[in-house]
């Protein structure tokens, strides 16, 4: 049996603006709650123990982290390495580089040779030996169309055409990693991608139009034990033969993660004894104890009293050390009847807070109920219920639908090129 730890999108350096500086250390109070949840994890890998821990991607906002941030996450890793506990590290797309090939936050490691770590930023199978036996790993780390856009085949494919393209040489390029495996040991796949049936959290922006998506059956093969997937920050089991899992987030990045538990996986793997014959595979989530995001929003512009009314709402809420906000909607004759005074007293006990006061204007037209204030809705889907109001666009809805579409196709493209995407050749697949 083989003990496993995974964990993905540990994002150290992100949320400064949720917290505040440390008088006594000089550090942003998140970058101490990232680093304080990133220990329990390897505490527990450590307390276990377990033989080996997998990083699905994204350990940093970017591939050039300050070096102070660096060094706390070099920190807690070395930890593992000193025990002898092998780990893998896989780039994702926040892990980089902005300017050429590579995951330049992680990749130091292999260039210092660290004992016992890994690092995958291109396709290929690692035979790691733990001290429970020999496991396989194929990394795949994080790819976009954007990788072949420079090719002469692609000249003028649409964006889904180069994404069936990729799609293929990938798929040619997985079934040569799994014709080399030993099938007498276990199998496990490390990918930092979208799957097309997860549902998405602080991702669902890139959900439509964006990035690069793979089916759910290109992952859920015989030959693989285990599937352990990165990108996605909502905790999810997306297959339960071979059991594909994303762990999620360890840390709440923004609001949009506000009512999403965080946690990692504990895996264990039988071992394989015969050929087409894959060992029992079993998963617990462990929850994390990180702190809460919580979100106060009224409507207050019928109350009669519309600062008691405010004040009784926050008063309801576990606020007592959580970052908060407070979204409330007034008429402007109703302004001076808010105490800002009082709020901040109030508010006082939360870790961080910020106020967002709206005005309803009197000049205001009515709008679509779907599209009003506060509503969560996809581009797409606002120009639809949009064109579904007008008569006088009726016919042209179709062709503006298309147009839109290509433009967020197009989008994505410009967005990916100035965030620097990699090229595949040798940093990822070799297979282009």
């Amino acid at each position: 049996m083989i003990k496993i730890l995974h964990l993905s999108d540990i994002h150290l350096g992100s949320g400064f603006a949720h917290g505040k500086i440390n008088p006594e250390t000089g550090l942003n109070t998140r970058l101490e709650d990232f680093v304080a949840t990133l220990g329990k994890c390897i505490d527990r890998a450590i307390s276990e123990p377990v033989d080996l821990v997998l990083f699905g991607g994204d350990a940093f906002p970017d591939a050039t982290p300050p070096p102070y941030i660096q060094q706390a996450f070099a920190g807690q890793f070395r930890r593992l390495a000193d025990l002898g506990i092998p780990v893998v590290l896989l780039v994702g797309n926040h892990d980089q580089h902005s300017q050429g090939a590579g995951g330049a936050s992680l990749c130091i490691y292999r260039t210092l040779g660290v004992p016992h770590v890994v690092v995958g930023d291109r396709l290929e199978t690692h035979r790691i030996q733990t001290r429970n036996g020999d496991i396989q790993v194929i990394t795949l780390p994080w790819l976009t169309r954007s990788t072949l856009l420079t090719r002469p085949e692609t000249e003028g494919l649409s964006m889904s055409e180069v994404g069936h393209l990729l799609l293929d040489r990938l798929r040619a390029a997985m079934e040569g990693e799994i014709r080399r495996l030993d099938p007498t040991i276990p199998t496990v796949l490390l990918a930092h991608l979208m799957v097309d049936a997860a549902s998405y959290g602080a991702e669902r922006f890139l959900a439509v139009g964006k990035g690069f998506t793979i089916p759910l059956e290109f992952l859920t093969r015989d030959a693989f034990d285990y599937v352990a997937l990165g990108h996605v920050h909502r905790h999810q089991i997306l297959s339960e033969d071979p059991l594909v899992v994303y762990p999620g987030s360890i840390e709440r990045v923004d609001f949009s993660e506000e009512h999403e538990e965080k946690g990692y996986v504990l895996v264990k793997i039988g071992a394989s004894l015969t050929e087409g014959v894959r060992g029992s595979t079993t998963l617990e989530f462990c929850p994390l104890p990180v702190r809460s995001f919580c979100t106060i929003e009224l409507d207050l512009t019928e109350s009669d009293d519309p600062h008691s009314e405010l004040l009784a709402a926050i008063e309801n809420k576990p606020i007592e050390d959580a970052v908060v906000r407070v979204i409330y909607q007034v008429r402007p004759e109703q302004i001076d009847l808010i105490d800002d005074a009082d709020l901040h007293t109030v508010l006082s006990i939360a870790h961080t807070y910020t106020i967002q006061a709206g005005l309803l204007s009197q000049m205001s037209r009515s709008r679509l109920p779907e599209l009003g204030v506060g509503s969560a809705i996809e581009p797409l889907d606002a120009l639809r219920a949009y064109l579904a109001n007008r008569e006088d666009l009726k016919l042209l809805a179709e062709p503006i639908l298309e147009a839109a579409k290509a433009l967020l196709a197009e989008e994505e493209f410009y967005i990916e090129s100035d965030a620097g995407e990699m090229e595949v050749g040798q940093t990822q697949l070799k297979l282009l």
